[in-house]
């Protein structure tokens, strides 16, 4: 099994040595290939001192930079990750175990935040994992893993704005079993912590809604601004 990480950035200077350091020296890592869709915060330049990662450019928007990653990845299993996401330690481990079925196309991780308050994070984390266990559908932060074939079959990801990651695992899913693996990835609160986390909260729930009443994701985005820019 060689796996290759791939890791869409932009604007994540702050996000990514964490993440970075955290993959280094993990035997079952085939490779770890970060794309950047133009930051303008450094990221680049920083990407550019790191002997061991593959760094590429593309055009911004995840979709798109999924889609390069896998193009210049060598690996048989896709495994795709955000930068404010930390893998947990058994990751490796519990990936060859799901892989050994081959009737297994693709899985991801349940989840859990970096921080403990406000306790509200706590109830987000479990309604994420009670969705994804019922209906076996993942979104990006969960470390969507895929093997290359389906991948390819499924004709890589959509050039969306928002729910590429939802789109593409709703077409995987033709082609194999999706596992969810119950080890946790950490997830970054700052979106939450920003906004209010019930706040947000809602405001995803009433965009997936959206999503599958037949919305398009060009227009759903226009409601969800990037955090990043609540940040500045």
């Amino acid at each position: 099994m060689r796996v290759s990480v791939i890791i869409p950035v932009l604007n994540e200077r702050d996000c990514l040595p964490a993440g970075l350091a955290a993959l280094a020296g993990q035997p079952w890592v085939h490779e770890v290939i970060v794309v950047d869709g133009g930051s303008s915060d450094g990221t680049r330049e920083w990407l550019a001192g790191q002997p061991a990662i593959v760094v590429i450019d593309s055009v911004g928007g995840k979709g798109n930079q999924i889609n390069a990653g896998a193009r210049t990845s060598s690996g048989d299993v896709l495994l795709l990750l955000h930068a404010d996401c930390l893998l947990p330690t058994d990751a490796g481990v519990r990936l060859g175990e799901a892989l050994k079925d081959e009737a297994v196309s693709a899985g991801c991780f349940c989840v859990q935040f970096s921080e403990t308050r406000p306790r509200s994070l706590r109830a987000v984390a479990a309604g994420i994992n009670m969705r994804t266990r019922l209906s076996r559908t993942a979104t990006g932060d969960q470390a969507i893993f895929v093997r290359r074939r389906a991948f390819d079959q499924a004709g890589g990801c959509p050039d969306w704005p928002l729910f590429e990651d939802v789109d593409l695992v709703r077409r995987i899913k033709r082609f194999g079993r999706f596992r969810v693996i119950p080890s946790r990835v950490t997830l970054s609160p700052r979106r939450y912590l920003c906004r209010g986390v019930f706040r947000t909260a809602l405001l995803i729930l009433l965009l997936r809604l959206g999503f599958w009443a037949g919305i398009s994701p060009f227009t759903l985005r226009k409601w969800f601004l990037d955090v990043r820019s609540d940040l500045q």
